[in-house]
């Protein structure tokens, strides 16, 4: 690999597309595509799997900020060509964002990390990060894992039986609780301040709600109030760990060296604002898209009942599969290149819609199908493999796996009602969901 690819974040920042180039006519930008439901969204995906799965798509239509030059990106909806793209960094980029959509660049700075960065730098600031994300590592937090899982679900059981008719919403009282508490476990969050920390970046992941923002400009003030809230914990805990260092990550990332230069407070700030939302978002969207699923396909609860201990490996997966926490991820084409006899130039952004690509039947049996006992399965739930795979997969799965073991030990008889869903291009998330943890 030549290192001439690497180029700064300035040379792509503005290009994006020939204009002259035609669109799809089915838009997969358009506002109201988004607020319609992933079952909608699928039937247009299926489409354009079977027919053309590589398209070129206008900018998507409810842009928070306007970028010169942007004239749309390149849609990626097949299981292989999004294989192909993740795993050809040297063409395809993540910096200088991740995101279909243009937001400010100073909240891309202050939130992605590593997610958008490239080699070199990616190389040993990810190694440096893995070390904390091993199975060895997950294993020695596992019994603090299963505490939490027990925690939360006592919660759940307690909220249900003072509701007077039984029903609570499972994702503030449930699946929402058990991310925030292991990551701010890992990382040493007092207890006091994990709860506001939870609430901004729970702002900061539905930039599309007017639950939470009705203007642009609310939305751009919400969207850098919720960074730069991070950025200042970040730099409390920081100094308290420059003098007195624990076992925690926050301490590891301060005595950490890469390429022989510590990391700054910056860089050590946007990774906690890069791990509080994926950590935190991705676990609360398979644990919440999970309890819906094994209400809404009981033999397979059924099944999983039967021999819960050791079906639950193959459950995990598949309720990631199901779920698709993550909708999408941007690449920026490093240089004029060739995707399947797709010509892409320099500086074009590349679309993964990872919803598509894990109900694509060329890769996936059956997979409009729950299938707990489906394996092997090739989901894409975590990345599509190469340098940027999901760094916290193990931690995902040790999380889904301890809150199901416990919650359906407890309460086998669990139901959910319908989700209440926030409108995103990039999350799929369930904003409130009702459940009953025992029958009527």
């Amino acid at each position: 690999m030549t290192t001439d690819i690497w180029f700064d974040n300035e040379e792509l920042s503005n290009a994006s597309g020939n204009p002259d180039r035609p669109y799809d006519e089915i838009n997969l930008s358009a506002e109201a595509f988004w607020w319609a439901t992933a079952a909608e969204r699928e039937k247009t995906f299926a489409v354009l799997r079977r027919e053309r799965p590589i398209t070129w798509q206008p900018p998507f239509e409810a842009q928070l900020i306007e970028v010169p030059d942007d004239y749309g990106y390149w849609a990626i909806t097949t299981h292989r060509h999004l294989i192909e793209v993740t795993r050809r960094p040297e063409d395809f980029r993540s910096a200088p964002s991740i995101l279909m959509e243009n937001l400010p660049v100073q909240v891309i700075d202050a939130a992605q990390s590593i997610i958008a960065m490239d080699p070199p730098r990616h190389t040993g600031l990810r190694r440096l990060l893995a070390s904390a994300f091993t199975p060895k590592q997950m294993r020695r937090i596992e019994d603090q894992i299963h505490a939490n899982a027990a925690r939360v679900v006592d919660n759940l059981i307690q909220k249900a039986k003072e509701s007077p008719d039984g029903w609570v919403d499972f994702v503030a009282e449930c699946a929402s609780l058990l991310p925030m508490h292991n990551i701010n476990d890992m990382m040493g969050i007092p207890d006091g301040q994990r709860q506001e920390a939870a609430e901004w970046m729970m702002k900061a992941t539905s930039w599309g709600d007017p639950e939470y923002a009705e203007t642009q400009d609310e939305t751009i003030e919400m969207l850098f109030d919720a960074v730069v809230y991070m950025h200042d914990l970040a730099e409390d805990l920081i100094e308290q760990r420059r003098v007195n260092p624990g076992p925690d990550l926050f301490s590891s990332l301060v005595l950490a060296e890469v390429d022989g230069e510590r990391l700054t407070n910056h860089e050590i700030g946007s990774f906690f604002v890069l791990l509080t939302i994926a950590g935190n978002d991705t676990t609360r969207q398979s644990i919440a898209h999970g309890l819906k699923a094994l209400t809404d396909f009981p033999e397979q609860r059924a099944w999983l009942l039967e021999d819960l201990p050791n079906r639950m490996g193959t459950a995990v997966e598949e309720i990631v599969r199901w779920a698709t926490p993550i909708a999408t991820f941007r690449r920026t084409a490093a240089r004029d290149c060739e995707l399947d006899g797709v010509q892409i130039t320099q500086g074009d952004k590349v679309v993964l819609f990872y919803s598509s690509a894990n109900r694509d039947e060329l890769a996936i049996e059956r997979p409009h199908e729950l299938d707990l006992s489906r394996h092997p399965n090739p989901h894409v739930g975590f990345g599509g493999g190469g340098i940027h795979h999901c760094l916290g997969n193990q931690l995902a799965r040790f999380q889904v796996r301890a809150l199901f073991s416990e919650l359906l030990t407890r309460c086998p008889d669990i139901v959910a009602g319908e989700p209440e869903m926030t409108p995103s291009n990039f999350f799929h998330i369930v904003k409130r969901m009702p459940c009953r943890p025992f029958p009527a």
